[in-house]
């Protein structure tokens, strides 16, 4: 998400006369993506890098008014608003802000209280702000850090890629999904990536007419245990390849069970994903070599 989404432009009557009503533009905040973080994540958004910008955009509104004053865009209730939201988005994190003020207009009375009114007094003003957010930049910039060093399993392959378009894909949502998830709803949301890369592998190995048994029906794209399974019993028959096969299996079933997790944490999480990561470069190694 860029900062400049934090904005929209709206038509608003200016007059109404005998040849209609002139409109304006004016540029408002976006009320509606506020509502949309207040409720959550946004799907395929990178969640913290969002509090980073919000945090950015609430700040230097708050650093505005304590420099210019009455140069402001934003209303009183627009700033509680925004703030309102940023610490549900920050709270997602368990990042804390509270600052000793709701609005602009009480952030103005306390720095009045606290002297911050004499000649240069803006640089104070400036200051206090720098102390009330910078503790968050810094919790957001460790967090980052921790997401870096977290990041999911590459395979040993030469290639960034598989080389499947479609698996490629949904192993790109899961790793974004991944570094933004920090709650046990985004961690089931993890799962169910998790399973869209079971999915996309199934419809690219499994074969109906190689691997679906005469006089059977065809197995749905979901049944990923079976339809995976198929296909790796055929490329790895006998019992030097049971190990494998067995580890296939267990792999479709803890994404399957990430899904549906009331209990999920980061480590278990990344755990499950690394998996399905992994089965996906195993089985594009076993298509190379057929």
């Amino acid at each position: 998400m860029r900062t400049e989404e934090f904005w929209v432009q709206v038509e608003e009557p200016l007059s109404t006369g005998p040849w209609g009503t002139a409109t304006i533009t004016v540029t408002k905040i976006n009320e509606e993506l506020m509502r949309q973080l207040d409720q959550g994540a946004l799907p395929d958004d990178d969640d913290l890098q969002t509090a980073l910008y919000l945090t950015r955009f609430v700040h230097d509104e708050f650093k505005n008014h304590a420099t210019n004053g009455h140069e402001v865009c934003i209303s009183d209730e627009v700033s509680r608003d925004l703030l309102k939201t940023l610490r549900r988005v920050l709270n997602r994190h368990e990042i804390t802000l509270n600052p000793p003020w709701r609005d602009l207009s009480s952030f103005a009375s306390y720095w009045r209280s606290e002297g911050m009114i004499d000649a240069g007094s803006w640089e104070k003003r400036r200051g206090h702000l720098d102390e009330v957010f910078g503790p968050v930049y810094e919790e957001i910039d460790r967090l980052e850090e921790q997401a870096f060093q977290d990041e999911l399993a590459e395979g040993v392959s030469p290639h960034k890629q598989l080389g499947w378009p479609e698996v490629d894909g949904y192993v790109d949502q899961l790793r974004q999904r991944f570094r933004s998830a920090g709650s046990p709803a985004d961690y089931k949301d993890v799962g169910n990536r998790c399973v869209g890369v079971l999915e996309a592998l199934s419809r690219v190995v499994y074969d109906p007419d190689v691997h679906c048994p005469a006089g059977q029906d065809v197995p749905p794209t979901e049944k990923t245990n079976i339809r995976i399974g198929a296909y790796v019993d055929q490329r790895l028959p006998g019992q030097a390849n049971k190990t494998l096969r067995v580890t296939v299996k267990n792999t479709s079933a803890l994404a399957h069970s990430l899904k549906h997790s009331e209990k999920s944490n980061r480590t278990s999480t990344g755990i499950a994903a690394d998996s399905v990561i992994l089965l996906a470069h195993m089985l594009r190694r076993l298509r190379e070599d057929a």
